[in-house]
């Protein structure tokens, strides 16, 4: 066997969320960034148009991050709807982490391979990412909420008009045990075809 399965099995099913609420105050290094990120541009990508694009926030500049999501959470959500809950997380789970990483689909004007293979890669290339802060030890959160798809998170992020940001991965070492986890067993999944 040319890898380790039983290490690489444990630590696929490891993989927890874990939500910035959680973080200890202990620092996330630079290195450990760069190491998450080098592990997500290798994801499948059709065509080699590698079209994932990261924007790194770490240290003062999460408060930009903070004000950012905190004020467009307002804006986009209709008063009525507005909870006080979901407006803290949005202006501290910033705070609470060591480093968030944007991860953002770019699509290339002149692509011919469809939007949805390109999302597809990007995904994949977050999975990458979670993977190895879970080899880490470090907590992730993937958070997705909708208004990152909008002029107002495309303007932030700098964006090209057709890019999407996917989502922000909070990364964080835990100050708590390291969560269990469970899954329905592939039984109740899966057909199989094989005649």
């Amino acid at each position: 066997m040319r890898y380790n399965l039983s290490e690489i099995v444990e630590l696929i099913k490891g993989r927890r969320t874990i939500y910035p609420e959680f973080y200890s105050s202990r620092k996330v290094h630079k290195e450990q960034v760069e190491l998450i990120l080098n592990a997500g541009i290798w994801a499948p990508t059709h065509g080699k148009t590698q079209p994932w694009r990261f924007t790194v926030f770490m240290n003062d500049q999460r408060e930009e991050l903070s004000k950012f999501l905190s004020e467009t959470y307002l804006e986009f959500t209709p008063k009525e709807e507005q909870k006080d809950t979901k407006l803290a997380k949005m202006l501290n789970r910033p705070m609470q982490s060591s480093a968030i990483i944007a991860v953002h689909m770019h699509r290339t004007p002149d692509t011919r391979i469809p939007e949805h293979e390109e999302f597809s890669a990007v995904s994949a290339a977050i999975q990458n990412m979670l993977l190895v802060a879970t080899a880490y030890g470090l907590g992730s959160f993937w958070s997705t909420p909708k208004f990152l798809d909008s002029d107002q998170a495309r303007q932030f992020f700098d964006l090209g008009e057709k890019d999407k940001c996917l989502g922000l991965i909070y990364l964080g070492y835990t100050k708590e045990e390291w969560p269990k986890g469970q899954r329905r067993p592939i039984e109740y999944l899966t057909e199989w075809r094989t005649q």
